[in-house]
């Protein structure tokens, strides 16, 4: 099993949703794509604040995609 992180959850506008690890790395002005498919500016995935994770829900489409996965 892998040791590092593979995505990453963000209250972004809209939901809480999951993102790879990867998109974490992208230019801000850029656009990534939860596993939902729900798209977000990057740079709402940096500098969130307690607030925004207790507003927002957690994307079920997101937690489906992940738990059918498994480990």
């Amino acid at each position: 099993m892998s040791t590092y992180l593979k995505y990453v959850w963000r209250p972004v506008t809209g939901g809480r949703h999951a993102f790879p690890i990867a998109a974490t790395k992208t230019p801000l002005d850029d656009e990534v794509e939860a596993y939902c498919g729900a798209n977000a500016p990057a740079a709402e995935l940096h500098d969130r604040s307690e607030v925004d994770w207790v507003r927002e829900r957690s994307c079920m489409k997101c937690w489906r995609h992940l738990a059918d996965k498994g480990p």
